[in-house]
């Protein structure tokens, strides 16, 4: 008999800490979900076309130089 009840008291106490771990596990999960993170691999991805697009820009700026060199040349 003891032993029932000592049960009964214990499925008691566990329950809220149930209920609170689920409802503190979706919290956060909402919150996770709306700071809109990115993973890492996206980051790479961007990182990557950005030195992409860096480089490509170098060399455009060197050609202007170039160009504008012809046209200096020329004058």
């Amino acid at each position: 008999m003891i032993e029932t009840l000592l049960q009964a008291i214990l499925e008691q106490v566990e329950q809220p800490k149930t209920d609170l771990e689920h409802n503190l596990r979706a919290l956060l999960n909402e919150a996770v979900t709306k700071m809109d993170l990115v993973s890492r691999d996206e980051i790479e991805r961007q990182k990557t076309a950005l030195n992409n697009a860096n480089q490509r820009l170098t060399e455009l700026l060197l050609q202007v130089e170039a160009l504008e060199q012809k046209i200096q040349n020329k004058k």
